[in-house]
């Protein structure tokens, strides 16, 4: 088992809050969490930009988001300044994710998932993945399933190599690496190109309805998280859920709809993290584009 941290050595404030009431994990937990996982967790928030989900009174308690970096991180802490299309403030200051001293000061300030972009800060705004979220209305994991098996299937098609994930709620996200060079535009478009077909195909199952009311129980096909300063719950990053479910990586053997995401949680991971990595090899399969996005427009 790892050594779990003290206190002192990870430099939080009130270590002992409860952070979720049900099970009685604390925030020292949720730090222990992350510094056992960190190595995996790494290659996924290296260079990112970061949206904050700050929850200072745990699972239950008021949360807010933040993008712009707050006072109390270490010195030195990375950033990456962005201008704004919108809005009063000309440009936002996000902070960088990468270090494990990082990871343990966000989650000082209360922070319990990890919100990261497609890009990483070096290469913004051109992402090296695509990232779908099927949200099922139903709120059913197993139609979250059988929607994510159909994306597969005409990802499969289309040559791409996908990697399936818990969204650490009643989701599944899907992600696709690709070689860095398309814009988060580009890639916006051509995720919603590729959820269009597949609600055109199963409409009683999928749909690309923006009302919450018109969907009703299908699975809502969300291509949204590709744009540039948009946000997805990073791989291994716990969620502000009941029993405190943790955001897992998949085998697509897995994606059944039997699964429970709550089965991969905060007390029990250690199990998993034994176990191979599903998603191996994850960014050495980064693909072009050029032959999909032709198929599609073709098709």
């Amino acid at each position: 088992m790892p050594r779990k941290c003290k206190a002192s050595e990870v430099g939080l404030s009130n270590p002992d809050k409860i952070f979720w009431p049900q099970e009685g994990y604390t925030k020292l937990d949720l730090a222990n969490f992350y510094k056992d996982v960190f190595p995996l967790l790494e290659p996924y928030v290296k260079d990112r930009i970061l949206t904050l989900e700050r929850c200072p009174d745990g699972q239950k308690g008021q949360c807010f988001y933040q993008k712009e970096k707050p006072e109390g991180m270490p010195p030195g802490t990375p950033t990456k300044r962005i201008e704004n299309l919108s809005g009063k403030r000309k440009s936002t200051n996000y902070i960088v994710g990468g270090s494990l001293e990082t990871q343990i000061a966000l989650v000082n300030l209360g922070c319990i998932a990890v919100h990261v972009t497609g890009s990483r800060a070096k290469a913004f705004p051109k992402p090296d993945w695509i990232c779908f979220d099927l949200d099922p209305g139903s709120g059913e994991f197993n139609d979250a399933a059988e929607a994510g098996c159909l994306l597969k299937e005409l990802l499969d098609k289309l040559h791409l190599k996908s990697f399936p994930k818990t969204s650490g709620s009643r989701g599944l996200h899907v992600f696709v690496p690709v070689r860095v060079g398309p814009t988060a535009d580009e890639i916006l478009k051509f995720a919603e190109r590729v959820v269009s077909r597949l609600a055109a195909a199963h409409p009683k199952l999928l749909t690309t309805e923006h009302s919450i009311a018109a969907r009703g129980k299908r699975v809502y096909l969300d291509p949204f998280r590709n744009g540039s300063v948009q946000t997805v719950a990073s791989p291994y990053s716990v969620r502000r859920k009941p029993h405190a479910p943790v955001s897992t990586p998949l085998d697509w053997p897995e994606v059944h709809r039997s699964l429970n995401p709550a089965d991969f949680n905060l007390g029990n991971f250690s199990h998993r993290r034994s176990a191979k990595d599903p998603w191996r090899g994850f960014f050495a399969s980064r693909q072009n584009l050029t032959a999909a996005q032709g198929e599609l427009k073709a098709s």
